[in-house]
């Protein structure tokens, strides 16, 4: 009976191992071809004054015809000058500031589709910046392939300490499950600050999106999405497309995220998912209790070490891979003490998905 759990955490292995086997057939995309979709990038943000600026002026540079896109912002109930900012920006491009109709970025976003004339919508966050090739190159996928759905890459800003590096490395292997899972036609995750849709997609899956929860509109989009056998839902692998995303800047309020994340699962209704999902925590329950377990009984030390190293192998492959490609190869140091850290910010972010939380988050 000791060794049944390291049995059980067979199902985590060979589907992390599946999502690594799709991962090494990913082959970047290059962009060549001449501009011809109109582009609709939208922004919600709320108390944005001081990233605003910055994104707009990324935007600004942007090696794409100024007449082939607009950028809309949405002001979900600034109480600064995002509005102001966004209302006053001077650029070549076409920017329109509006006001959310709603509460809420699911709202923010709604909004702003609604407003959008192009074929083809991009969504960001203000905080996030990006090259100057970025809308060029999700154009020329979208030419190429006509997908309902592009799912981009994203990586946090690099910061100093453990903490910020923990996030570097947990983010990445999100993004890896991300990039693997959609490669292998079956995406489960994707990040609203690097998406791009297209307008009917959205207009035709709006009535899934559930407004009521806080977050999702991004991920609740690919989840109607996939139900639709005619959809196509694909990876975009390019480093002209990489965006980066600021970090959370205290730990209180990296789990208050994670929880929000976490808290919206429980509405998916994606088979795949809702799969790995539990997998994931069991196998993450599994070694805490085996942890605690060794503290009482030697001899559940060994089983702890043996369903360790079963996760940690399909982890390192896949974290090895997506810090590979995304030039951040030094993470890897951090792999062996962030392993031993994980399960237990895991139930952490259990514990916070659990308190009572009425205000509204964004």
């Amino acid at each position: 009976m000791h060794w049944l759990p390291a049995i059980l955490t067979l199902p985590y292995l060979f589907m992390l191992l599946s999502i690594y086997r799709s991962l090494l057939k990913i082959k970047p995309f290059i962009e060549s071809s001449t501009p011809v979709t109109f582009v609709s990038v939208i922004v919600a943000c709320r108390n944005e004054q001081s990233n605003l600026p910055f994104l707009l002026d990324c935007i600004a540079g942007q090696d794409y015809p100024k007449e082939l896109f607009e950028v809309i912002i949405i002001d979900d109930n600034s109480t600064d000058a995002t509005f102001e900012i966004a209302s006053g920006y001077k650029g070549e491009f076409r920017t329109i500031a509006i006001y959310n109709k709603g509460i809420g970025k699911k709202e923010a976003v709604r909004s702003g589709v609604n407003s959008a004339s192009g074929t083809l919508v991009i969504t960001t966050d203000a905080d996030c910046r990006m090259g100057t090739k970025w809308i060029r190159t999700i154009s020329a996928f979208y030419d190429k392939l006509s997908p309902d759905m592009i799912v981009c890459p994203v990586q946090i800003e690099s910061t100093q300490g453990f903490f910020g590096k923990f996030q570097e490395l947990e983010f990445l292997s999100l993004q890896g499950i991300t990039a693997g899972s959609a490669a292998k036609g079956d995406g489960t995750m994707c990040n609203g600050a690097n998406l791009a849709f297209t307008a009917e997609a959205y207009h035709n899956n709006e009535d899934n999106l559930h407004f009521g929860l806080a977050s999702g509109d991004d991920v609740f989009l690919l989840h109607s999405l996939k139900k639709k056998s005619h959809s196509r839902i694909l990876w975009l692998e390019s480093k002209n497309v990489l965006i980066t995303t600021s970090s959370s800047s205290t730990i209180s309020s990296y789990l208050k995220q994670r929880s929000r994340w976490l808290a919206k699962g429980k509405a998916y209704k994606d088979r795949y998912t809702i799969l790995q999902g539990i997998v994931t925590f069991v196998t993450i329950l599994l070694q805490l209790s085996l942890l605690i377990a060794g503290f009482f009984n030697p001899s559940f030390i060994l089983v702890f070490l043996t369903v360790f190293t079963l996760k940690s192998i399909p982890d390192f492959l896949l974290l090895r891979n997506t810090s590979v490609r995304y030039d951040n190869r030094k993470i890897m140091r951090l792999f062996l003490p962030a392993q031993f850290i994980y399960p237990f910010y895991v139930f952490a972010v259990f514990l916070f998905s659990l308190r009572p939380d009425k205000k509204k988050n964004f």
